[in-house]
């Protein structure tokens, strides 16, 4: 017996290597038959000794999916994975009960009812030029705690060496990607098109996001998040998002490639939060670029500490608020954690052109908690201008407890920089532009502390300030334009 028929013999379906086609196991892949057994029999099988499940040319109408420890999924050119609607009494796995908790909604606390999901496994993959086309998922609401409904694509709890690569996901229902408390994680060279949260990376460590496109017009295209769904706090750490693409543009159309903006929202940033009753450590983002979205939000507001991270090297076309940076006191988790801390961030190399005026960028604090240790530097921050002191909120509400948005102050006072309750803050080459004259001042700054603003360039219509100081201690203004240089021991309320 040659050493493929004792393969063969070992394993029915399976072929040199260990490759099990899940095809030999009884899917049709005509997209209509529900091929669900026949894909889990090919993973129980190759599970028995480790092996790649292969999914040749063809749509495979399916429902949940079972992971195994030790295998790779490989959806080969042409192949798609089809999360099928719910009919006949058939449908997704049920959500695991007592899963939930009050801290973070329903798609965060369960995992079961998905397509593909596993739970405490290792050494995974899935991979190939194929696709997963979740239309049959839902998105939100009610429906998503419905029996037999699904509302993720990939869901992962408690998995560690885990790699997704090369594949496309389209209509991927609440989250494309949920990995909650999965460890050595690398997602590479996916094209993400989809109705929700393209990747929401939960309570995870050492995971690595590179060469990636999401399309997510009305939720988040990249997020970290650290919420309570395991019942304890754990940090999301040591994480690296490099050479991205994210973008809000109408469903579909991106990988369509009509890239339409007419339909849709524009949500689709790169996020970290909301929830965050852990915290957000050792954080790297380079070579990212954001197209009709919102831009870069760094969000702690459930106690967790926001510490220790680099982003350079980006850029941002018909942004909302290109820079959010946001310590809160919504404190959604166990009674008695104190408020979080954001400090020792560093963002440079940035370029925005005709971002949206209502929302320049913000650093917002709270009284008594202020945003520590901000580095911004080499940033052309181009807004599209046109408004005047007549069209925004003079005075913005704190919010402390507040969900946090870009547009939850309104229009801000100031068409370059909002900062409120901060500490530490420097901008080193910063150029604040305007496309249309607008007769806000560049920068506004209220209960700041130690504040540096160097080689900076405002744009400036006559009579309006640059710079309005209220409540700031120890700011110095040096060689910039045109406010070439000042140095302001205290000031209740003063205008450069």
């Amino acid at each position: 017996m040659t050493g493929a028929q004792a393969a063969e013999a070992e394993e029915p379906g399976s072929s040199p290597g260990r490759f099990f086609d899940v095809t030999k196991f009884g899917a049709k892949g005509d997209g209509r038959t529900i091929d669900t057994a026949a894909i889990n029999r090919a993973i129980d099988a190759a599970a028995t000794r480790g092996g790649t499940v292969y999914f040749p040319a063809g749509t495979y109408a399916s429902y949940s999916i079972h992971l195994k420890s030790n295998i790779a999924l490989y959806l080969g050119a042409n192949a798609t994975i089809l999360a099928a609607a719910p009919a006949g009494g058939q449908g997704y796995d049920p959500a695991e009960p007592g899963a939930g908790n009050p801290y973070q909604d329903f798609g965060h606390s369960h995992w079961h009812n998905s397509l593909i999901w596993g739970e405490n496994l290792e050494n995974i993959t899935i991979e190939g030029p194929g696709k997963i086309d979740g239309k049959g998922l839902v998105a939100g609401g009610s429906a998503e705690s419905a029996p037999l409904n699904g509302n993720k694509a990939i869901a992962l709890k408690l998995c560690r060496n885990v790699a997704i690569r090369d594949i496309t996901i389209v209509n991927g229902g609440h989250f494309g990607i949920l990995p909650t408390g999965v460890d050595n994680f690398r997602i590479d060279g996916l094209v993400i098109d989809t109705n929700r949260d393209g990747i929401n990376i939960d309570c995870c460590k050492n995971v690595r996001i590179a060469n990636t496109t999401v399309n997510s017009p009305n939720d988040d295209a990249i997020v970290l998040k650290s919420t309570y769904a395991l019942n304890e706090v754990r940090d999301t750490e040591n994480v690296t998002i490099d050479n991205c693409f994210v973008s809000g543009y109408d469903l579909g159309t991106l990988v369509g490639g009509t890239f339409k903006t007419a339909g849709y929202g524009r949500t689709g940033r790169v996020k970290f939060g909301t929830e965050s009753n852990g915290g957000f450590r050792n954080i790297a983002i380079s070579n990212v670029v954001f197209e009709h979205c919102r831009g870069l939000a760094l969000e702690t507001v459930d106690g967790g500490w926001l510490e220790d991270v680099t982003i350079s090297n980006l850029t941002m076309r018909d942004v909302q608020m290109p820079l959010f940076l946001r310590l809160g006191a919504r404190m959604r988790g166990p009674a008695g954690i104190p408020v979080g801390f954001l400090r020792r961030v560093s963002i440079s190399d940035v370029t925005t052109i005709d971002a949206d005026p209502r929302y320049p960028s913000c650093l917002a604090g709270i009284p008594g908690h202020p945003i520590e240790d901000v580095k911004l530097s080499n940033i052309r921050h181009h807004l599209a201008g046109g408004l005047t002191p007549g069209d925004a909120v003079q005075n913005p509400p704190e919010l402390e407890t507040a969900y946090p948005e870009p547009s939850m102050f309104g229009t801000l006072p100031a068409y370059g920089f909002f900062v409120r309750h901060a500490r530490g803050i420097s901008w080193d080459n910063v150029d604040v532009r305007f496309g249309k004259p607008d007769t806000r001042p560049a920068y506004v700054l209220r209960d700041v502390t130690d504040a540096d603003v160097h080689h900076g360039r405002a744009d400036q219509v006559a009579g309006t300030p640059t710079f309005v100081l209220d409540d700031v201690t120890d700011f110095r203004v040096s060689d910039g334009r045109p406010v070439p240089e000042a140095r302001v021991e205290h000031a209740d309320h003063q205008e450069l």
